[in-house]
């Protein structure tokens, strides 16, 4: 009876840092909602206050980052197996980076790489003129920048230490806390410090899955409405978000293997055909020739992207310096579910071939996706099909869209596979939340089991409820603006999980006798 008992206790959430978490996001959220003009003013004063201040860290941090992953790769630490060296890896590479993709990239790349391109081409860089050829060009290479290196060397970098306990070192906690024993000792871990980290973690991940649920939903509710000829109100986004948080959580259910896994596969191949497809029945050579143009000027400009903060305009930059920031800082808030995610997915890899797949397939992705995609946008625009730029100004990113698929031939297929595939990326990326946060809050011994099916379903719940509730009210904006401020003190605890990584690793002498045997 007793042990029945001790195993029903070990399937429930640890409350601990579940409750407070959701409490102060919620409470937060309403507070700015109720209160919506002035919580934005505050926030756009603090968040200015730390882009004009901070400028300058944030692009720093970034290649930092992409530094320390680059030399752990190819150090003696990139050997590190991260399991038993004499078991394979537990997925395939092309399983294991198309899970990686999926979380890493998501449905937002169908609608940066699409039309992402407008924003900086309005407000160009460089001083180049607003809406010029080579504006547009510059937008459209600033769009594969941001999915480019840095970006995914933030997401991974957590994952070393969160792997190495789990598979190596056999802690029954995948947690922040437990990774950072190694360097705060017992009392700190177990005690108050542990919770405000774990507490921390809970935060972002909540608040960017309720962000990336109500932020994605636009991108399938605008093209759905407009195969369905019917206006996007608040009910339609309600049952359209209802319907694939059902999905995600069957596939949640499921587990990795037969969830993630498969739609995560079978996104692959969709996207592939889409690709494909577009260029064969629309701007093919145009397409080509300007992924070739985008993928120069980003090349010749990537140390500029990296690094612009244009110091010498004390009047106020242009629209890429406050958005790199942002985009880095909030990136920052995700590094922890990403870093988690990619932990528990990568047993039997070695360290090297974690970060270096991390970095390079869904770039590669990425890039293929903005020049694709942006290619079609770009094309309809300057052939005056669709006035990208004055739809973008008028009505938004997402109203353009549709407008713009529209324009391809044979528009309704387009429209129903663009659909579908922004779908299943939606699906797999809040699929991996949703594993993630279970994997977390449970008190199963995460390096013997999968998470309880149980906390999954009341996980997805939670997280679906939440962006519904805010996205009602209007507090998805603040909570973005939120996260992105966020991104401060979880910079400072990925740079302690490096850390540890490495004292784990030297600790063990893992580099010696944790690798794979010729």
């Amino acid at each position: 009876m007793k042990m029945n008992r001790k195993r029903r206790t070990q399937t429930i959430i640890d409350f601990k840092i579940f409750t407070p978490s959701l409490l102060i996001i919620l409470a937060v959220s309403i507070l700015f909602a109720v209160y919506t003009n002035e919580s934005m003013a505050l926030l756009d004063s603090i968040f200015n206050t730390i882009v004009d201040t901070f400028k300058w860290g944030y692009l720093w941090y970034a290649l930092i980052i992409l530094g320390i992953g680059l030399y752990l790769s190819f150090s003696k630490y990139g050997n590190v197996v991260l399991g038993d060296p004499l078991e394979k890896p537990r997925f395939s590479l092309f399983s294991y980076a198309s899970m990686l993709v999926a979380m890493g990239v998501g449905a937002t790349i169908m609608r940066t790489g699409m039309i992402h391109w407008s924003e900086p081409a309005i407000d160009p860089p460089f001083g180049l003129e607003p809406g010029s050829m080579e504006a547009i060009l510059a937008g459209n290479s600033y769009s594969m920048f941001l999915w480019s290196f840095q970006t995914f060397a933030v997401f991974v970098m957590v994952a070393p230490a969160m792997a190495y306990i789990l598979h190596v070192r056999k802690k029954p906690k995948m947690r922040i806390s437990e990774a950072c024993r190694v360097i705060f000792g017992d009392r700190f871990t177990d005690g108050l410090g542990g919770i405000v980290l774990d507490t921390l973690f809970m935060i972002s991940i909540l608040a960017g899955a309720a962000v990336t649920l109500g932020l994605g939903t636009p991108i399938v509710t605008y093209n759905l409405a407009e195969l369905l000829n019917i206006e996007v109100t608040f009910p339609f986004t309600m049952i359209v978000t209802i319907i694939w948080v059902g999905i995600f959580t069957v596939s949640a259910y499921v587990g990795i293997e037969k969830g993630i896994k498969k739609l995560s596969t079978l996104n692959m191949y969709l996207a592939g055909l889409l690709a494909v497809f577009i260029i064969v029945v629309g701007p093919g050579l145009f397409i080509l020739d300007f992924f070739t143009d985008s993928v120069r000027y980003l090349i010749s400009n990537y140390v500029n992207f990296s690094l612009y903060t244009h110091s010498m305009e004390l009047g106020g930059g242009t629209h890429i310096e406050s958005h790199t920031v942002f985009w880095f800082a909030y990136n920052a808030t995700w590094a922890m579910l990403h870093g988690v995610f990619a932990a528990v997915i990568s047993k039997g890899r070695t360290v090297k071939e974690m970060i270096l797949t991390y970095l390079m397939a869904p770039t590669l992705l990425a890039w293929v996706a903005t020049g694709v995609l942006g290619g079609m946008s770009v094309h309809s625009h300057i052939t005056g099909s669709v006035p990208v730029l004055d739809i973008v100004q008028n009505e938004g990113l997402e109203a353009a869209i549709p407008e713009i698929l529209s324009s391809m031939p044979f528009e309704t297929i387009v429209l129903i596979v663009f659909v579908i595939i922004a779908t299943i990326f939606m699906v797999t990326t809040l699929d991996s939340t949703t594993y993630t946060i279970a994997s977390y809050t449970t008190s199963r011994d995460m390096s013997k089991q999968a998470p309880p099916k149980n906390v999954r379903i009341v996980v997805a719940g939670v997280i679906t409820v939440l962006a519904l509730s805010l996205m009602s009210i209007g507090g998805l904006a603040p909570l973005e603006v939120l996260s992105g401020i966020m991104g401060i003190p979880i910079i400072v605890i990925q740079f302690l999980t490096v850390y540890a990584a490495v004292k784990m690793m030297d600790e063990d002498q893992a580099w010696k006798y944790n690798v794979r045997k010729d």
